[in-house]
Parts: structure tokens; C-alpha cells; sequence
């Protein structure tokens, strides 16, 4: 997932969050805030395209304050993200699986195998 995804993504869960939280129509300016902050971040991630998802990352580039701010809106809309935004929500999940396990191959590579390591 690029920059441009991740931006995406950041739009939609912090909307969905506003909308539910807040009951407002459009961003109020608390959200409009965190989601201005949020993309400056992302479009300056030194990980680029290759930028893995914030709760995985080894840089922790928001100010305390911030990243509270965030994490509430992630525990919030994440569950949610799956009805509201499917596909938004199964690319995020995808990436942050990639970013645990380092690629998605590696976890595939144990599928189709017993508990020796051979193929079934």
C-alpha cells in the first residue's frame, strides 16, 4: 500500500470516526486537525511506498498528544472499517500482517504442510 492508499485509508477511519463520535455531517476541526497532522506525516515518512503501519513502525513520528489522538481513532473505526469500507479495510489489514510477519509469503509458506513440514 503507497502513500496515496495510506491517505486513504487515514480519511476514511477518521471520518467514519467523526461522523460516529462527533454526529457531524463533515470533519469537525478536531478531526480536520488530527487528519491534516496525520497526512503531513505520512507524506513525509522517510519509509516511503514501503512505509509499514504506524502500530508496526520503528519511527514513532507524532507528538505524544497525537498518537493518543490516532489510536483512538484506529480502535474506533478499525472494526468498523470492514462494513463501511471493505476493500480499504482488507488492504490495511494485508499490510499490517505483511508488516508483522515481514511478507505475506512467509505466512503462506507454512499452508498445505503438517506439523513435520511436509507437503500434504
Amino acid at each position: 500500500m503507497g502513500r496515496q492508499q495510506e491517505r486513504r485509508t487515514l480519511r476514511a477511519m477518521i471520518r467514519l470516526y467523526c461522523k460516529q463520535q462527533h454526529q457531524s455531517v463533515s470533519l469537525c476541526e478536531a478531526c480536520l486537525e488530527l487528519l491534516t497532522y496525520a497526512e503531513a506525516r505520512v507524506a513525509h515518512c522517510p519509509f516511503g511506498d514501503e512505509k509499514p503501519v504506524c502500530r508496526s513502525c520503528e519511527i514513532h513520528c507524532y507528538t505524544p498528544k497525537m498518537r493518543e489522538r490516532i489510536t483512538a481513532v484506529m480502535r474506533y473505526a478499525g472494526p468498523r472499517m470492514m462494513a463501511h469500507h471493505p476493500i480499504l479495510g482488507v488492504l490495511h489489514l494485508l499490510k499490517a500482517r505483511r508488516g508483522r510477519r515481514g511478507t505475506l509469503r512467509a505466512s503462506a509458506e507454512g499452508v498445505g504442510r503438517d506439523k513435520r513440514g511436509e507437503s500434504s
